[in-house]
């Protein structure tokens, strides 16, 4: 008993750690510090008698050859302890129905306990994948746009040279093409962001992000709260929000928005009627918010660095990469630009991997030189 009080105790604590150190989650602390305090004796005569019952020297454990998990990352972490502190309330529970078991643990709720940390891990599983896809949205940006191509290339060739020149995010957007139609492209695009470990969002249809398991939604202000839309989505994926006053970009934050595509910062032939906020509006939204924030609009390798410096954690473009005749060069050269200004800006360089520790299909870096 002494020896599964111990394992649930440290198991609980280092999830708890990382709900509070990692996530910032102050509920998900409270809870698992909550059910520490629960399940772990506190009263001085039963930790006597506990550890009149140690033998850690003795334990046949301590002289295992069993090999230790390989943590290959934060969820690794997480399911190793939760596991771990699932198997000691299991134990417990079971040997807590003995008759010799001290009352002070038998009367312990074990069983409960566990189903609950069944859900707590869950939660911290999927917390700890849409946090990761959050950093992610920084340097450039690329919106795969069916309209702008103009059927100059298909949308999985752009996207295909996009990612050869380094791009860390893809968004699908689509007023062309039939719903239908729309599914197919964007199951393609999914299935080649993830070979090469680049972000993919899709714009606006719901029912496609799901479909294809997209990292995330992005939608604009004549759509759905984040609040409600987030209702209809796997915890892990991503909401991405356009906005263009700082009251917008509050309201998407406090309904639980990830991040923020602020512009349009300069005029945009892609969208000639979309209201222009300047770097004065950009700079404004980013003091307001504290999610990452892709400005918008009319930005090329002119003034990309400009508005990283006003702020903004990365870039989307449309026509400054996919009206240019060389989509990978333009992509390797409006990237380096970006990085260049995050770096002096103070940001760490080089592109995020987002699906560090989980399982990768393809090399990236080997997908770019065979694209």
């Amino acid at each position: 008993m002494d020896a599964n009080l111990d394992r649930l105790g440290e198991g609980l604590r280092v999830l708890e750690d990382v709900a509070r150190f990692v996530l910032g989650d102050v509920a998900l602390t409270e809870r698992l510090k909550r059910l520490r305090h629960e399940m772990i004796p506190m009263d001085p005569n039963l930790k006597r008698r506990l550890l009149a019952a140690r033998d850690a020297e003795g334990d046949l454990g301590r002289k295992s050859s069993v090999a230790g998990i390989e943590r290959r990352g934060l969820e690794d972490v997480v399911i190793a302890n939760a596991r771990r502190a699932q198997e000691s309330l299991r134990v417990l529970e079971e040997f807590a129905k003995l008759p010799e078991i001290p009352p002070e643990i038998a009367g312990r709720d074990f069983e409960r306990a566990r189903f609950e940390l069944y859900d707590i891990e869950r939660e911290l599983v999927f917390d700890l994948d849409r946090s990761r896809k959050r950093e992610s949205i920084r340097g450039l940006y690329i919106i795969i746009d069916a309209e702008a191509l103009r059927g100059s290339v298909s949308e999985l060739e752009a996207a295909r040279r996009a990612i050869a020149g380094g791009v860390g995010v893809l968004q699908y957007r689509d007023k062309v093409h039939s719903r239908r139609e729309a599914l197919s492209i964007a199951q393609e695009l999914r299935d080649c962001c993830a070979r090469a470990g680049v972000l993919f969002i899709v714009n606006d249809w719901a029912d496609i992000a799901l479909a294809v398991e997209a990292d995330g939604l992005h939608i604009g202000q004549e759509d759905l709260p984040v609040n409600v839309v987030r209702k209809t989505l796997p915890p892990e994926m991503i909401i991405g929000c356009s906005v263009r006053t700082v009251p917008q970009a509050q309201r998407a934050e406090a309904e639980g928005a990830d991040y923020l595509g602020v512009g349009s910062v300069y005029p945009s032939p892609t969208k000639p009627g979309a209201e222009v906020i300047g770097v004065a509006g950009l700079r404004a939204v980013k003091g307001a918010v504290s999610v990452p924030i892709v400005a918008i609009g009319g930005i090329a390798e002119t003034n990309a660095g400009e508005v990283i410096g006003a702020g903004a954690d990365g870039v989307a473009v449309i026509g400054a990469v996919l009206n240019a005749a060389d989509i990978t060069e333009a992509t390797r050269r409006l990237k380096a630009v970006v990085e260049k200004a995050l770096v002096e800006k103070g940001d760490a360089s080089g592109k995020t991997d987002f699906r560090l520790g989980a399982d990768r299909r393809d090399d990236p870096d080997e997908f770019r030189r065979q694209a």
